[in-house]
C-alpha cells in the first residue's frame, strides 16, 4: 500500500475554489536530499537536506518540518546557523512508509516540490530512487559511488522512495526507459516476470489517451517487503516473492495483477496526488477502476465480473460486520454525536489510525463506487474526466515554480465531481450522497408470485436498513426476467415504502410449439421444460444483475429456476449465485445440473470449481439415497485417467489451464464426501492416494507444485475426528490404518521438500496445515513444537505464516498461555514487519478468547502487555499499532477488561469538559460503548480516547492513547541575526531576497549505537557532546544525572497549521526571528527504534552542572504562536505514579522554570553566557 501522508482530514470548506491553499505560511519549491553514509549493520543513515522555500507571510519566523527517528545536528538558514527544537514524542503515531522516517521534509501529500537526490553507497551496491539517474560518480578510492537523481516533476515527499541493494539490472527489451532490479541470481526470473509489463503501459496510455507521466519507470524486487506492491514517483517496489519462472501457472496472473496495480497508481496516486486525507478515495478509486478495465481486457469479461462480485461480497460482509466504511469523511466542529464513525473502535480522521483491514476495504469500496459512477455517466465520459485531470496536471508539472499552478496536480473530491458534471453534464450528487458521503450497504430480500389471471409477475422487495452497516436505498433497480419468449429487463423505482411491484409477462402459449428459447446474449437454445411450473412462463428472475448498487440480495425462487439459471444463464455471476442457492436443494435434479456444468468445457473455470464443492455438499445431504460411484469420481476418471487403467492418472499435461484448475480442485472437493457413518469413503481415500502415487510430471512443461500441494489438502480434507476407545492415548503404533497412510504421505512430502524445495514451498505449507488437522482431530498428539521450529526467522515467509497459523490455532484450542506469550514476543521482536503484522491479524481473526467469554488466558498481565504494545511498543509502525488495537478490541472490547480489579477512584476529572464525572470504567458496556473518556494507562480504563473536534491532533482515539512524554531541552541560537559574526562564519547575500534556503544535517538511526563520527562532523565540541551522550541510562529507571522530580518534565510542542488545522506529527520548529528579537530553539536528540517513553529523555552531560534555563520568555513576543502550545496539557496522563505538573505556559506571564535543563558543549556557548531572550 502506498503511504498515507500524515496530513489530517481538512474540513472541505468552499474556498471560492481558488485552487488549493496550503495551511503553511510558505511554499516549498525544491528539496535536496543528500545521504552520504548508509550503514546496514546499524540500520542508520547520515546526511543533510536542503529545502528552498518562499515565505507567503511578511514575518515568517518559525518553520515547521516533519522528521522522525532522526538526530538533528544543525540547521542553517541562508547559510546562517539557526536555532531549532526537535520534538518526537515517543516516536508517536506514524505511518511506516512515511518519508519523514528517513529524512526531514514537509510530510504531506499536498505539498509538492521538485527534487534532487544523492546517495553514496558501497561500490557493490546500487541505489534506486525516484526521478532520472543523472550520473554515478565513484569516490577517489573507488570504494564508494554516489548516485545523483533529479525529479523535475513536482512530487510530495511521501512519494519519494529509495531502495539500496546489490541489485542485478535489466533494461526492458521493449521499452528502454523502463528498468528492472532484482537481487542476485534472480535475473532469469526477473526477465520472465517483467516481460509482460510493456503491454500494461500500452493499455493505460491508450485508454487514458495520455503518455505515462514520468520520463522513466523502475521496478525493484526486494526481500522482506513491507507490502507486496508499493508505488512511488517513477518507481514501484515489489516483494521478491512475486518473481516466477515460465513453468509456474498459478502465480503468473497474481504477479501480473500486482504490476498492473502499481502502474495504475503511478498515474493516480504518485503523479496526481491528493489535497487532503478525505480525498484519498478519489485516487484509490480511479487507480482501482482503471486496473479493473485492464483486468477486463487481459483476463476477459468473466474474470472481471467474477472479481467485481468477489470485491462486492467482501465489502458487504465487512460493512455488515463492522458497521460501515465511509469514503469521504467530513469533520465538522460538532460534538461526539457528529462523529461519522462512532461505531468503530478507531478514528478515521487520520490514515494512520485506521485498522489495516478497514483500509483495505476502503480501497475496495472506492473502486466499486467509481464503477457505479461509470454506470451512471458512461465509460466514455469517465475516461474523458481522467484524461482532463491528467492533462491539467501535466501542463502544471511542466511549469517552472508558480505556486498556484502546481495545485492542478492535486485532486480533491469537489474538483473531481466538478469535472464530472462539466464533461458529462449529468448530476451525480444523489449517487455521491448515497455511497461516498455516508457509509453502509443495502440489503434486499426478494420473493415473487405469478398471477395467472392478470398474467403478471408480482415481485416483492423488502429492505433491511436497521441493522448495523446498512442504509436505505431509494432509486432505480434493474430486474431481469427470463421467460419462454426471451429475456426482459425492467427498471423498478424503489420508493420510500413500496414493496410490491407488478411486472407484465409475455405469452405463455409457446409451451406447445417446439421452439428454441432466446437468451439474454441472443443465443437460442433447446430446453427441457418438463421441470417448470405449467401455469407460468417464468424461467428465472434476477435482481440487480449489473451490480449497480452496493448490496446483498437474498432472493427466493423455486429449485428448478435456480437449475435453469445455472445451466442457461450466460453471466458468471448468475451462475455463481445459483450454485450457492442449490446447496439448499439436495435433489437428483440439482445433482444433474451441477454435473452438466462440470462437463461443459465452455463454462467459466471458476464456476466449475465452485460446482465441485457444491456437488460434494449435496452428495453428503443425499448420502442415504445417492446411487452410483462417489460424486465426481467417474467424471474425473473420464477426463484425466488412462482409458485402459482407470485408477492410474495420465501423465500431467497442463496446457489447458481450465482443465488444470479443474483437475486440481476436484480431488479436494471429493475428499469432503462422507458416508453414512460420517467418514470419508474408503474408495475416495484410495483414489487420492493413487493420484499422488502415479503423479508423473516428466513430460509437462509446467511445474506441478500447486497440484501436489492440493493433493495434500485433499488428504487433509478426508480426515475425520478420531473415535477413541475407552480414552486410550494415541501413539503412532495404534494409529488408524487410513490415517497412518495419510501421515506417511505427508512425512514423505516434507522430507522431499528438504531435498527438492518446490516453488514458494507450497508443499511444505500444505503439509503443515495437514498435520494441524490431524492434531485437531485427535489422531496425533497435539503439540506446537514442530510448528514453532518452522516459524523461526530464516524459513520462507509462506512457511512461517502457515506454521504461525497452526500455533495461533493451538493457542485457542488448548488455551495455552505459554504459546500466547511466545506469539506476543514474536510480534515485538521478529525482524520481518510483515510477519509481525500477520500474527496480530491471525490472532484477531482466530482469537484465543473474546470479550464475552471467561478464559484462563485473560489476566491482568496480558492486558498490561497489549496496552503497552499498542501505546508505545509499536509506535514506529502504524499498521502494527492498529493491528494491536484490533486485537485488544477483539479480546476485551471497549469496556474495562473483566479480569482487572475495580478502579480505586469512583470519580475522575474530565479535563476536556472541565468537570468531574463518574469513572467511566464502572459504567456497564452498553453505555460505555460511546463514552469518550481520557485513558489512564496505569489503571486500564476503557479503550476510548479523546475526540476533541477543535483539536484535530488530539484525535487519538482508542489506538493512540500514547502518554506522550516529550522530554527535551531548549537551546538558544548561536548568533542572533543582527549580532556580529563568529569567526569562520560567512554571511552570503542571496540574489533572490524572498527565497530562503534551509540546510539541515541529520542522521536517522534504528540502533542504540552512535553514528560513525568522522563521516559526520569533526568539531571537537560535537564529539565530546556525543561521547557524553553515550552515558545515557539505557533503562527507563532513574538516571543518575536526573533528580526524581524531573522525570516528568514536559515541553509541550504541538504544531498547528496556519489555518488552525493541527497536524498529528512530531514537529521540529525552527524559529527564525526578524527585527532582532531572540531566536528560540531546543534540541531533541533521540535514537533507537522502540524505546519506552522515559528513555527518550535528555542526554545528560556529566560535565555540565544542571543549571536552570528560562523557558519561553514572555507571552507577548510570541502572541501569534499561542496556538502551538495550548492544546497540549490535555494530553498528559498519569504515568506510574509520577505526577505531572500541568503548567499552562501560554497563560502565565511570569517565566515558568523548567525543573532542569542542561547546556551541551555542541551549542557552542558557555553556561553563563547571556541568553538572547533574558
Amino acid at each position: 500500500m502506498p503511504p498515507t501522508g500524515l496530513e489530517p482530514a481538512r474540513m472541505n470548506r468552499k474556498k471560492g475554489d481558488k485552487g488549493f491553499e496550503s495551511p503553511r505560511p510558505y511554499k516549498l519549491t525544491h528539496q535536496v536530499v543528500c545521504i552520504n553514509n548508509i550503514n546496514f549493520q546499524r540500520k542508520s543513515v547520515v546526511g543533510f537536506v536542503e529545502l528552498t522555500i518562499f515565505p507567503t507571510v511578511a514575518n515568517l519566523n518559525r518553520i515547521k518540518l516533519n522528521s522522525k527517528q532522526c538526530r538533528i545536528y544543525r540547521v542553517r538558514i541562508n547559510d546562517l546557523e539557526a536555532a531549532f527544537i526537535y520534538n518526537d514524542p515517543t516516536l508517536e503515531v506514524c505511518h511506516n512508509e512515511s518519508k519523514q522516517f528517513w529524512f526531514p521534509c514537509v510530510d504531506s501529500y499536498s505539498e509538492l516540490c521538485t527534487w534532487k537526490l544523492e546517495f553514496t553507497v558501497d561500490a557493490a551496491m546500487v541505489a534506486v530512487s525516484s526521478g532520472d539517474l543523472v550520473e554515478t560518480v565513484y569516490t577517489h578510492d573507488m570504494r564508494k559511488k554516489t548516485f545523483h537523481y533529479m525529479l523535475t516533476i513536482p512530487t510530495a515527499a511521501s512519494n519519494i522512495s529509495l531502495a539500496i541493494g546489490p541489485f542485478e539490472i535489466l533494461v526492458d527489451p521493449y521499452m528502454h526507459e523502463v528498468t528492472h532490479f532484482c537481487l542476485p541470481q534472480l535475473l532469469p526470473l526477473l526477465k520472465h516476470t517483467t516481460s509482460y509489463l510493456h503491454e500494461v503501459f500500452e493499455f493505460y496510455e491508450e485508454i487514458l489517451t495520455c503518455r505515462y507521466p514520468y520520463s522513466c519507470f523502475k521496478t525493484v524486487f526486494i526481500d522482506e517487503a513491507y507490502v507486496e506492491v508499493a508505488a512511488y514517483a517513477s518507481m514501484s517496489i515489489f516483494s521478491t516473492n512475486l518473481l516466477h519462472s515460465a513453468m509456474i501457472i498459478d502465480e503468473t496472473p497474481l504477479t501480473r495483477r500486482c504490476l498492473a496495480q502499481s502502474l495504475a497508481q503511478q498515474f493516480f496516486g504518485c503523479f496526481i496526488s491528493r489535497m487532503s486525507w478525505s480525498d484519498e478515495w478519489v485516487l484509490k478509486g480511479i487507480s482501482g477502476y482503471i486496473y479493473g478495465l485492464w483486468m477486463k481486457k487481459t483476463f476477459g469479461v468473466n474474470e472481471y465480473r467474477h472479481w467485481i462480485k468477489e470485491e462486492l461480497d467482501k465489502i458487504v460482509a465487512y460493512e455488515l460486520k463492522t458497521g460501515g466504511v465511509l469514503l469521504h469523511p467530513i469533520f465538522g466542529g460538532g460534538k461526539e454525536k457528529d462523529n461519522p464513525a462512532s461505531h468503530l473502535h478507531f478514528s478515521i480522521k487520520h490514515p494512520h489510525t485506521l485498522s489495516w483491514e478497514y483500509y483495505t476495504m476502503f480501497q475496495c469500496k472506492a473502486h466499486l463506487v467509481m464503477r457505479l459512477i461509470e454506470n451512471r455517466i458512461s465509460m466514455e465520459f469517465m475516461l474523458q474526466v481522467f484524461n482532463k485531470l491528467l492533462s491539467l496536471a501535466s501542463t502544471a508539472s511542466s511549469q517552472k515554480f508558480q505556486s498556484h499552478m502546481w495545485s492542478q496536480m492535486l485532486v480533491s473530491t469537489s474538483g473531481f465531481l466538478k469535472s464530472i458534471s462539466n464533461v458529462s453534464g449529468k448530476d451525480i450528487q444523489p449517487l455521491i450522497k448515497q455511497w461516498v458521503d455516508q457509509s453502509g450497504v443495502v440489503k434486499f430480500y426478494g420473493s415473487f408470485a405469478f398471477n395467472r389471471k392478470r398474467n403478471v409477475l408480482e415481485l416483492e422487495i423488502k429492505q433491511d436498513y436497521t441493522s448495523p452497516g446498512t442504509q436505505k436505498y431509494v432509486g432505480p433497480l434493474k430486474v431481469t426476467v427470463q421467460e419462454l419468449d426471451g429475456s426482459f429487463n425492467h427498471t423498478l423505482q424503489i420508493e420510500e415504502n413500496s414493496l410490491k411491484h407488478d411486472i407484465p409477462c409475455h405469452s405463455k402459449s409457446r409451451r406447445n410449439k417446439k421452439k428454441k428459447i432466446p437468451l439474454m446474449n441472443g443465443e437460442e437454445v433447446d430446453m427441457d421444460l418438463s421441470a417448470m411450473d405449467a401455469d407460468s412462463p417464468l424461467l428465472w428472475i434476477r435482481i440487480d444483475p449489473d451490480m449497480s448498487v452496493l448490496r446483498k440480495v437474498e432472493f427466493e425462487q423455486a429449485d428448478f429456476m435456480w437449475q435453469y439459471q445455472l445451466r442457461y444463464e450466460r453471466d458468471v455471476v448468475a451462475q455463481q449465485e445459483s450454485i450457492l442457492a442449490l446447496e439448499k436443494f439436495p435433489t437428483p435434479a440439482s445433482r444433474l445440473a451441477l454435473t452438466d456444468i462440470l462437463e461443459q468445457e465452455q463454462c467459466f473455470y471458476r464456476v466449475r470449481m465452485s460446482a465441485c464443492f457444491c456437488l460434494a455438499k449435496i452428495a453428503n445431504s443425499m448420502v442415504s439415497t445417492w446411487t452410483g460411484p462417489p460424486a465426481m469420481k467417474s467424471l474425473f476418471t473420464r477426463m484425466f485417467c488412462c482409458k485402459t487403467c482407470p485408477n492410474i492418472v495420465k501423465t500431467n499435461n497442463f496446457m489447458s489451464f481450465q482443465s488444470y484448475f479443474l483437475q486440481k480442485t476436484m480431488p479436494v472437493a471429493m475428499a469432503l464426501l462422507r458416508d453414512v457413518h460420517n467418514l470419508c469413503p474408503k474408495e475416495v481415500l484410495t483414489f487420492i492416494l493413487d493420484l499422488i502415487k502415479y503423479n508423473d510430471n516428466r513430460k509437462n512443461k509446467f511445474s506441478d507444485n500447486y497440484y501436489r500441494a492440493e493433493m495434500i489438502d485433499a488428504l487433509a480434507n478426508s480426515v475425520t475426528p478420531a473415535v477413541s476407545v475407552n480414552n486410550e492415548v494415541r501413539t503412532l503404533d495404534n494409529l488408524n490404518p487410513d490415517v497412518r497412510l495419510i501421515l506417511e504421505e505427508i512425512t514423505r512430502f516434507l522430507n522431499m521438500e528438504k531435498l527438492l524445495p518446490s516453488y514458494r514451498h507450497t508443499i511444505t505449507v500444505s503439509c503443515l496445515r495437514a498435520i494441524r488437522v490431524l492434531q485437531k482431530n485427535g489422531h496425533v498428539p497435539s503439540d506446537p513444537a514442530l510448528f514453532k521450529s518452522y516459524a523461526e526467522y530464516g524459513h520462507f515467509v509462506d512457511i512461517r505464516i502457515a506454521a504461525l497459523e497452526a500455533v495461533v490455532d493451538y493457542t485457542k484450542v488448548d488455551r495455552s498461555y505459554e504459546e500466547l506469550q511466545w506469539l506476543l514476543n514474536m510480534i515485538q521482536n521478529d525482524p520481518v514487519p510483515y510477519v509481525r503484522h500477520k500474527i496480530l491479524n491471525m490472532l484477531t481473526k482466530n482469537p484465543p478468547f473474546t470479550k464475552n467469554m471467561e478464559s484462563p488466558l485473560c489476566n491482568e498481565a496480558l492486558v498490561d502487555q497489549l496496552w503497552k504494545l499498542m501505546n508505545s511498543g509499536t509506535s514506529h509502525d502504524w499498521r502494527l499499532r492498529c493491528g494491536a488495537v484490533d486485537l485488544y478490541f477483539t479480546l476485551f472490547g471497549l469496556s474495562r477488561p473483566s479480569c482487572l480489579p475495580l478502579p480505586e477512584l469512583g470519580l475522575v476529572l474530565n479535563l476536556k469538559e472541565k468537570k468531574a464525572v463518574l469513572n467511566p470504567t464502572i459504567i456497564p458496556e452498553a453505555i460505555a460503548g460511546n463514552q469518550e473518556a481520557a485513558v489512564n494507562p496505569s489503571s486500564h480504563t476503557q479503550l476510548v480516547g479523546f475526540q476533541n473536534p477543535e483539536d484535530d491532533h488530539l484525535a487519538k482515539e482508542a489506538s493512540c492513547n500514547i502518554s506522550a512524554h516529550q522530554q527535551g531541552v531548549k537551546r538558544k541560537a548561536d548568533t542572533p541575526l543582527g549580532s556580529p559574526l563568529e569567526p569562520g562564519q560567512i554571511l552570503e547575500k542571496n540574489e533572490d531576497s524572498s527565497k530562503v534556503k534551509l540546510k539541515i544535517r541529520f542522521s536517522s538511526s534504528q540502533d542504540e549505537e552512535e553514528i560513525d563520527m568522522d563521516t559526520v562532523h569533526d568539531s571537537q565540541a560535537f564529539i565530546s557532546h556525543h561521547l557524553n551522550m553515550l552515558e545515557r541510562p539505557s533503562t527507563p529507571g532513574l538516571s543518575k544525572y536526573r533528580p526524581a522530580s524531573s522525570r516528568s518534565a514536559l515541553i509541550p510542542q504541538h504544531s498547528s497549521g496556519s489555518d488552525g488545522t493541527p497536524t498529528t506529527k512530531p514537529q521540529w520548529n525552527m524559529e527564525l526571528a526578524r527585527k532582532g528579537t531572540g531566536i528560540h530553539l531546543g534540541v531533541f536528540n533521540l535514537e533507537g527504534k522502540e524505546q519506552s517513553p522515559l528513555e527518550m529523555s535528555m542526554h545528560p552531560v556529566a560535565a555540565a552542572p544542571l543549571s536552570v534555563f528560562t523557558k519561553e520568555s514572555t507571552s507577548s513576543k510570541h502572541s501569534d504562536h499561542h496556538h502551538h502550545h495550548h492544546h497540549e496539557h490535555k494530553k498528559k496522563k498519569k504515568k506510574h505514579k509520577h505526577k505531572h505538573k500541568h503548567k499552562h505556559k501560554h497563560d502565565s506571564k511570569e517565566k515558568d522554570k523548567e525543573p532542569f535543563t542542561f547546556s551541551s558543549p555542541a551549542s557552542g556557548r558557555s553556561i553563563r553566557s547571556p541568553s538572547l531572550s533574558d
